[in-house]
């Protein structure tokens, strides 16, 4: 629910029943209209976001922007080439809704805001493993732990609904942020690929991280 719609909701339901301290009722009122129209979303719950599938309505240019900002996209594969409204559309039919790709919005409990995605891409059914990726695009969001909160939800789904075995990752070797991330939520180094993504310049060694299911405590 927009928050907008929310607060004209709220507005006539304390005018109607004529609440008393109506500012601080209003307060209570709002943040639960939108926590529990949220929840209604809900693909999976958290403490501080919840994550919902990605519906066409979240193409948006604010989305799209995420993908063409040269700071959230420092440490990822983005930002070589511009992306325009149809390679959104192209990405949504052919990653987003694919089944070897768990593709999921992050949402912020409190302001129902979209702000960012988490993944388990590549999933290999057979062989039971999956690649864990985050983005967090909002940058009123970062350092307030929502990428732990996001990752942890996603990666219980993944082991205990998906029977998955193993997930890994990979983050740049300059990127201290993602490493302390993969290490909190219990991944193992494994090794480095040396020199294997140009980006930003120059050429950037990758870090490789691994977790098993019985390994795996939130």
């Amino acid at each position: 629910m927009d928050v907008w719609v929310a607060k004209r909701l709220v507005f006539t339901i304390c005018y109607k029943e004529r609440f008393q301290f109506y500012p601080y009722n209003e307060r209570l009122l709002l943040r639960w209209v939108l926590r529990n129209n949220s929840m209604k979303k809900a693909f999976i719950e958290g403490k501080k976001v919840y994550l919902r599938t990605i519906g066409t309505e979240d193409l948006t240019d604010v989305y799209r922007d995420w993908l063409n900002d040269s700071e959230i996209c420092l440490f990822n594969s983005h930002h070589r080439f511009p992306n325009y409204d149809e390679n959104m559309k192209e990405y949504y039919e052919r990653i987003i809704k694919s089944r070897t790709n768990l593709i999921l919005a992050i949402v912020d409990r409190g302001t129902d805001r979209h702000i960012g995605n988490v993944a388990l891409q590549d999933i290999d059914f057979l062989n039971q493993n999956a690649e864990l990726a985050v983005i967090i695009g909002d940058k009123d969001f970062w350092s307030r732990g929502v990428g732990y909160d996001a990752c942890s939800l996603i990666m219980t789904h993944g082991f205990t609904e998906l029977n998955l075995h193993r997930m890994y990752c990979g983050t740049f070797g300059d990127n201290v942020g993602m490493q302390k991330l993969a290490l909190k939520l219990g991944f193992k180094p494994e090794g480095i690929s040396r020199g294997q993504v140009f980006k930003n310049g120059s050429f950037k060694d990758v870090i490789r991280y691994g977790i098993l299911r019985h390994e795996f405590k939130v």
